[in-house]
């Protein structure tokens, strides 16, 4: 069975681009266009990982090859953010891990006790800003999943990711990553065998997962963009003023593709979780 197990919907909140904050959403995808997109490209069950969101539970609920996840904002203990991803969660789970999301160790130690499983999403991306070296170890030690494909991450970071999963025994997960319709669903875990949504999750929790698809690229990214630049000046028509900045967007993507590159080489390099990472070509 597959899933896609980072997707997101109009729930996800607003961009963290200044000034575009106020205006700008995350995404705009429709959780039930989501729904019959994810269908349609093959996936078997279906899941919404919005950013410290549940509430497109609220018209997902009702099909039975839907269970609820959730990507949560948190802060390390040296004071970096990253994306934690928590699937088959329950409501309870949600205002509980948004409760600890300043303190990780306590958010973890939630996790745990319910048994959740969770994962660090795009480790070698600079997409929450700064890392430390420290990260890595507190990583190690308190992840069972990790993200090895994402499907709006370049090779290199995804490459990265699969070589540290693979260093510190951890569980690969994968998903699209996807804020615009165009890609959702090119990106999934599979778990070999399984045939019903509690074979998927039990399997999920012991690791019998392989991940296949996309990952992102420069066209992606520039197309994302765009999209999500029309589904704006469709919601707040006054934006069309700024229009002519879209001519912009090709060297402003091409910058984020070349410090996410040197991003994912900084740190997939350095010795992280106790032990060196496996050797990788060059992207």
């Amino acid at each position: 069975m597959r899933c896609d197990l980072h997707v997101h919907t109009i729930h996800s909140g607003m961009c963290t681009i200044p000034l575009l904050n106020k205006v700008c959403r995350e995404c705009y995808n429709d959780p039930r266009e989501v729904y019959e997109t994810l269908k349609q490209r093959g996936m078997d069950l279906v899941t919404v990982t919005d950013h410290d969101s549940i509430d497109a539970a609220e018209c997902l609920r009702r099909y039975p090859d839907f269970f609820l996840s959730e990507e949560v904002t948190c802060r390390t203990s040296s004071g970096t953010w990253l994306h934690v991803g928590v699937y088959d969660i329950q409501e309870r789970d949600h205002v509980e891990m948004q409760r600890r999301s300043s303190d990780f160790p306590s958010l973890i130690a939630y996790l745990r006790e319910r048994r959740l499983l969770f994962s660090v999403n795009h480790v070698f991306s600079g997409l929450t800003g700064a890392r430390a070296a420290a990260d890595f170890d507190e990583f190690a030690g308190a992840f069972p999943a990790v993200e090895t494909l994402n499907g709006h991450m370049l090779p290199v970071a995804n490459r990265y990711a699969q070589a540290w999963a693979s260093c510190t025994r951890k569980i690969a997960v994968g998903g699209s990553d996807s804020h615009t319709m165009s890609h959702v669903g090119r990106t999934w875990t599979e778990v070999p065998g399984a045939r019903t949504r509690g074979e998927f999750l039990s399997g999920l929790k012991r690791g019998r997962t392989t991940v296949d698809g996309e990952s992102g690229d420069y066209g992606k990214l520039t197309g994302t963009v765009f999209e999500i630049g029309r589904s704006l000046m469709k919601e707040h028509p006054w934006t069309l003023a700024l229009a002519p900045l879209a001519a912009l967007i090709p060297a402003v993507t091409l910058g984020n593709l070349l410090r996410e590159t040197w991003f994912a080489h900084k740190w997939g390099r350095l010795p992280a979780g106790g032990g060196l990472l496996t050797r990788l070509d060059e992207a």
